[in-house]
């Protein structure tokens, strides 16, 4: 959808005459029945004011089309566009992204990531250059009018307020690759900004490869869909086993019938840990959209999304795939239906709000099902591990209801994690208190678990565990503030127990799960969740204890870095006992994770004496 579109010289008009921001605002409340905030307003008429110095040329023709907020589908992301026809009759498009920044640093070891001051604070964001890019490439791979019309985009971005230096951190090496496709041009640049539009539109369209873009039927590009499937031929990560394939088959057919019939299917997978629910969405990503559908694979943590997509595409730095991995909370603005199914891995993480400040849209899981014909929510309501967790599969089906959309429960039951074995996961549900199950002791199973004597001994094994392949990993309970002026130093340790000294995962990465070095850091919930590893040594720290028989917990040992409980002290003052169940729930949901990362085995430190003689004596069956 296009808020504004006209020719070169309309906007000229518009802008000298100081109507071309109200009619933006305009167009946006009448369409989109969205009211403009008074700093989007002042960011238009400034950022149109440096486009009417670019665009006013001679030899930039009179009549190419030009497109302002053009609302990128199936997401809420806007970009503008200048369309025409080059020297030889090519038909063109410049994407070009404005950002209103003053400053930029860099962000060392995350690819793509810069960080500058937004939403009143210092953020990491994506480069603008790579943020072109990949809307380019969105639009390439998804709008069928490009696709068959052989329209060529060329993205740039534009910072109007950035002054550039030498050797300017917006000009890194690491950000090379994406400059190079996608320039980008900064305050006292618009003659550069001018040049590169010029040799892309020399003949003006009259506004007609706008009119095709806006009209694009979404579907994927064929060199999208053999990207996608050559990446899973032969990894053998994401082969399906017996109940799996079952299960894939099942939703395949719900999928399809979703897009013959223009109905709408939620379907809810339930799986415990290792049952292959990832398996599985991945999967069916990459045949959904090999056979034409617009298909997503969402999740509200990124760790999971970062991490099997970097496994599928192996050592290449950036591909079209990057597109099919989104986050939860990019459909509050889309429309109904605008995907065809969209995947949702880990749905107990979902939350009400979204957005940085969680002031976005209304419900994660409604957007998501108003926003696809079919919708597929993978869930294990046992893993909630933080206060704004709201995924279950009631409120899935409260809003099913509510949209329309008929509901199909199916379930993945076998393990493929823990050695293939259900009865370590009812054993650590029994001696956590959890649920009573018939488990007393690990005498029959056969999952390597250990209690051990210290961190250092727990330590030592993963590490030695980790030489074979670099499949294991620390992971901590969050009990331990994160040092912020050490966050991408391994030598700045946050964990300290004794003379045992730790970094928790560092924040220039989003990969820890498979990077090479961080099994020298602690992971917490946030990376590791979703994820599975050969062996996890696993710290549980004093917001879980044993006394008096029992094992009890206790939030306020909680770092004051973690997030997971926000608001529940308040709730403590207002109704005592149920703040204490809801986070006695979470804090145990979350070891419980931590401690069913590991497919072959999970080596347990217990800072609490008592705790830790308490798990030696149940594996005992004492």
């Amino acid at each position: 959808m296009i808020v504004y579109d006209g020719n070169k010289t309309d906007f000229l008009i518009g802008v000298e005459q100081d109507t071309i921001a109200e009619e933006i605002e305009r167009n946006i409340y009448q369409k989109m029945n969205r009211r403009t905030a008074a700093n989007e307003f002042r960011s238009w008429e400034n950022s149109l004011e440096y486009m009417y110095k670019v665009l006013n040329d001679k030899e930039i023709p009179d009549n190419a089309g030009v497109a302002i907020e053009y609302n990128i589908p199936q997401t809420s992301k806007r970009v503008d566009i200048i369309t025409g026809y080059s020297a030889n009759d090519a038909p063109n498009a410049v994407i070009i992204e404005l950002k209103q920044w003053d400053r930029v640093e860099a962000v060392d070891g995350q690819d793509g990531l810069v960080e500058t001051y937004t939403g009143n604070a210092l953020r990491k964001v994506v480069h603008p250059s790579y943020q072109a890019w990949s809307y380019a490439s969105l639009i390439r791979d998804y709008n069928k009018s490009v696709q068959d019309g052989n329209i060529r985009l060329w993205p740039c971005a534009y910072l109007h307020n950035y002054r550039r230096k030498d050797n300017d951190a917006l000009d890194r090496q690491q950000y090379q690759d994406y400059i190079k496709d996608s320039p980008a041009y900064t305050r006292g640049e618009a003659m550069q900004l001018r040049n590169f539009i010029r040799k892309c539109v020399c003949r003006g369209d009259d506004k007609k490869l706008i009119y095709a873009i806006d009209n694009g039927k979404i579907h994927p590009s064929k060199s999208l869909q053999d990207a996608i499937t050559n990446m899973l031929k032969g990894n053998q990560e994401f082969i399906m086993l017996d109940e799996q394939k079952v299960v894939y088959e099942e939703i395949l057919k719900k999928s399809r019938q979703s897009k013959r019939q223009n109905c709408k299917n939620t379907i809810i997978v339930k799986g415990g840990p290792g049952t292959g629910k990832t398996v599985v969405a991945v999967n069916l990503l990459a045949e959904l959209t090999r056979q034409g559908q617009f298909a997503q694979y969402v999740s509200k943590n990124s760790a999971p999304r970062n991490v099997y997509l970097k496994k599928l595409k192996g050592h290449l730095k950036r591909s079209s795939v990057d597109n099919m991995f989104k986050g939860s909370g990019i459909y509050t603005d889309t429309e109904l239906n605008v995907t065809d199914t969209l995947l949702v891995d880990e749905a107990h993480r979902l939350n009400a709000k979204s957005g940085m400040f969680h002031n976005m849209g209304e419900n994660q899981i409604k957007e998501i099902i108003h926003s696809s014909l079919c919708s597929v929510f993978f869930i294990d309501e046992r893993q909630r591990v933080t206060l704004s967790d709201i995924g279950s599969v009631e409120e899935i089906k409260k809003w099913a209801r509510a949209e329309g959309s008929q509901v199909t429960e199916l379930e993945l039951v076998s393990q493929f994690r823990c050695d293939g074995s259900d009865g370590y996961l009812a054993w650590l549900d029994s001696v956590l208190e959890i649920r009573e199950t018939a488990n007393h002791d690990m005498r029959e199973i056969d999952y390597d678990i250990r209690i051990c004597d210290s961190p250092k001994q727990m330590q030592h094994m993963i590490l030695e565990c980790n030489r074979i392949s670099n499949r294991s990993r620390i992971l901590a309970g969050y009990c331990w503030d994160w040092i912020s002026s050490g966050k991408n130093d391994t030598s700045v340790h946050d964990i300290k127990i004794g003379d045992f000294e730790i970094s928790w995962n560092l924040g220039n990465t989003s990969t820890f799960a498979i990077d090479k070095t961080s099994v020298n850091e602690a992971g917490c919930i946030h990376s590791s969740q979703g994820l599975e590893f050969d062996y996890v040594g696993v710290i549980i720290g004093e917001d879980m204890r044993y006394e008096d028989g029992s094992v009890i917990t206790d939030f306020e040992k909680r770092a004051k870095t973690d997030q997971s409980l926000r608001g529940i002290k308040k709730m403590n003052k207002e109704n005592p006992i149920k703040a204490r169940e809801i986070a006695d729930e979470i804090i145990k949901n979350t070891y419980r994770t931590l401690m069913t990362r590991g497919m072959k085995g999970c080596y347990v430190y217990c800072v609490d004496k008592a705790l830790q003689d308490y798990l030696k004596k149940q594996l005992k069956g004492k």
